[in-house]
């Protein structure tokens, strides 16, 4: 049994085979999974694709990239639908320094003001960030994120800062790098993180794992992610798959 946290199946690189993909997903043991909305268009296909599905859940933010698209009209929105029965989180939202569409100052404001709706309406929140770990922190901490918690999503720092989020009552999400040869940092980082706060996911179609490298990713892929972590934390696969579970069901507040 399998949750895949961070999937973007609303996404059009799904378009052709949507249904096929969520098919072989559930052959590889992937019971959850969270669909997460970023912009106008992909976050009424992720409450769409919740509705009709019943493993499948909703996450609802604006992404750092857009954050200069993002109005008060857009905050109201996600406020509206963070009353969902299907939407268990808000986001992605944080940083991104790594592409120039939106002003740093801008980036961090839009983020704040998405924080402090999570608060309001008590959804954890998960964390997108690029080349930005030391401004996400200081954020998280002056906003007392720790209120609502959530996910370093697709985490992809030093095992450094896993002790700041861990404190923060965030859990750490690894994708395809930790399957990387030469990824050193997430390895690391999959053996130190304490088993309660461990999750996995693919981010899908992005990031695809080792062996599948350089290929449009999918959600049964997260199987290939929790082999590899499984491996380095020297335990079975069952153990690793059922811990990681339960902590996204706790952190969702799902339940069967």
């Amino acid at each position: 049994m399998l949750f895949d946290t961070h999937v973007h199946l609303n996404v059009s690189h799904f378009d052709e085979d949507r249904e096929e993909v969520l098919a072989r997903a559930e052959q590889a043991g992937v019971k959850y999974m969270v669909v997460v909305g970023f912009d106008h268009e992909t976050i009424p296909k992720a409450i769409e694709m919740a509705e009709q599905h019943n493993h499948i859940y909703a996450a609802v933010g604006w992404h750092p990239v857009d954050a200069i698209d993002m109005t008060a009209k857009e905050l109201a929105w996600l406020e509206e639908l963070s009353n969902h029965p299907k939407v268990v989180a808000l986001g992605e939202m944080g940083l991104d320094y790594h592409w120039d569409k939106s002003p740093k100052d801008i980036q961090k404001e839009v983020f704040r003001k998405q924080i402090r709706l999570a608060k309001k309406v008590k959804l954890p929140i998960i964390i997108h960030n690029r080349e930005a770990t030391e401004d996400i922190v200081e954020i998280l901490q002056e906003e007392d994120a720790k209120e609502v918690g959530g996910i370093m999503h697709c985490y992809n720092d030093s095992v450094e800062y896993v002790d700041s989020c861990l404190e923060m009552n965030f859990y750490i999400s690894l994708g395809g790098p930790v399957t990387f040869k030469n990824a050193n940092l997430p390895k690391e980082v999959a053996k130190y993180v304490p088993a309660d706060r461990l999750l996995i996911e693919t981010d899908c179609p992005f990031l695809a794992p080792h062996p599948k490298r350089g290929k449009r990713n999918e959600p049964a892929y997260v199987q290939l992610i929790a082999e590899q972590i499984a491996a380095l934390r020297d335990i079975s696969y069952d153990e690793l798959s059922q811990q990681t579970t339960k902590n996204a069901k706790r952190l969702f507040q799902i339940q069967d």
